[in-house]
């Protein structure tokens, strides 16, 4: 089979295992009694989001073919994803003091909610499944004639099998509450797997070179920090993930709750945000020609404030068109922010230490201001909701308003006018996204 075929194949089953399971989970959560484990299955993501570059740098990267490390990594996350289900059992805590604040009950509430065996059996598969993220894109790269020209269409796969997932959730009898999605995201990873074995032979790249933990986390990058607006750019990155993580831990609770489900499934309605995504991934270097860095990510952030802001607004009353199309502002929410400051921090970065940038620029956005932010949002649930009753205008208001408020940072800041089309011997959108999908 053709190599561009297979990787295509590849890189369509590796997001279908996400999508057939991330976003629709919660609809799982709340039919099994389990709300109260929700903050801390939106938190294994960004966990194994920062472990995951450790195992690539010291044992992936150095010992292992490629192909060989995907498959056996997909084959035990599939496995473990399977078996999630049957370890959920209803989530029972006992009541805390009644002057205790609302940070301690979360702390309780994670305390028992880690302990979950349904809990752990998600973060040991994100621990296997976050490190081939890395891989297929690296395994990619280094079998592709023209990775330049190539790649995109291979990349484009990867959301096309993301929706596929979300799509396939929705014909499952029960939709979002059924079990048989974790059977389903878990078989496609066992499949996955076995294909992998077939990939073309691809030695570890980084084998006999010597590796620090500091490469690995991207720390000895920390020099481009001296420069004013790259430091504006990492801070408001960060800080403006800790609203985001609310998205992708609420956003289908939420259309589920305001009756907006399209074929009778809120994960279906969800799958129209990365429908979007692929549109404005293909028109991404258009918008960077004309718009440059600084407006790229202006209007990545803008996207996020009007997103919260129409879904607020569309609350109380259930404006179904203001919701949906808070949805469909995901290709702009995800492409101009996240894909654009990946291309930023690697156009920014002296050669020596441009992978070490985009490592540490991960670190802070999907691992720390996403793990934090899904902390914060579900004690901002917990803290708006009444006798089961969300106040869905409030828990969207304020991360509207504090995500506005890192955007209005950024523009008065941020003066970095260096690079502001991309090069040709840089990362392209393609690469970057596949480094940063996760989030999604």
């Amino acid at each position: 089979m053709n190599v561009q075929v297979r990787l295509s194949i590849m890189m369509f089953l590796q997001f279908f295992i996400w999508g057939a399971w991330y976003v629709s989970m919660t609809g799982f959560i709340g039919a099994a009694g389990m709300d109260g484990v929700t903050g801390a299955a939106y938190t294994v993501g960004p966990i194994a989001a920062i472990i995951a570059p450790f195992f690539l740098g010291m044992v992936a990267d150095r010992f292992f073919a490629s192909q060989r490390v995907l498959g056996a990594l997909h084959l035990v996350g599939g496995g473990l994803l399977l078996a999630a289900p049957m370890a959920a059992a209803p989530f029972v805590l006992g009541e805390a003091p009644a002057d205790s604040s609302i940070f301690y009950k979360v702390m309780l509430h994670d305390a028992a909610a880690y302990r979950q065996p349904f809990t752990l059996l998600l973060l040991a598969h994100m621990l296997c499944y976050m490190p081939t993220l890395g891989l297929t894109a690296s395994l990619s790269f280094q079998n592709l004639e023209n990775p330049e020209k190539q790649f995109p269409a291979i990349r484009v796969l990867g959301t096309i099998g993301w929706i596929a997932g979300n799509l396939a959730v929705g014909l499952l009898p029960g939709a979002d509450a059924s079990p048989a999605q974790f059977y389903l995201a878990g078989g496609a990873a066992l499949l996955l797997g076995l294909f992998s074995f077939t990939l073309p032979h691809t030695p570890p790249p980084a084998k006999g070179k010597p590796t620090t933990i500091g490469q690995i986390l991207g720390s000895d990058s920390l020099g481009m920090m001296k420069n004013p607006s790259y430091a504006v750019f990492i801070i408001c990155s960060f800080l403006i993930c800790i609203p985001l993580a609310g998205y992708y831990q609420q956003a289908r609770n939420f259309v589920d709750a305001v009756g907006l489900k399209i074929n009778g499934s809120a994960t279906t309605t969800m799958s129209f945000g990365q429908m979007s995504e692929v549109v404005f991934m293909v028109l991404m270097p258009l918008f960077f020609a004309r718009l440059g860095v600084k407006w790229m990510l202006l209007a990545g952030m803008g996207a996020w404030v009007l997103r919260y802001a129409l879904f607020a607004l569309g609350a109380d009353d259930h404006i179904l068109w203001m919701v949906f199309l808070g949805v469909l502002l995901h290709g702009i929410c995800y492409d101009f922010f996240f894909v654009t400051g990946m291309i930023y921090a690697d156009q920014r970065a002296p050669s020596d230490v441009r992978n070490q940038a985009q490592s540490f620029l991960v670190f802070v956005t999907q691992g720390l201001g996403l793990g934090i932010g899904a902390k914060v949002f579900f004690a901002h649930v917990l803290m708006n909701t009444e006798d089961g009753v969300a106040d869905w205008y409030t828990i969207w208001l304020y991360p509207c308003l504090f995500a506005a408020a890192v955007m209005v940072v950024f523009f008065l800041f941020f003066w970095d006018k260096a690079g502001a089309t991309p090069r040709t011997d840089r990362l392209d959108a393609a690469e970057a996204a596949s480094r940063v999908e996760a989030a999604q």
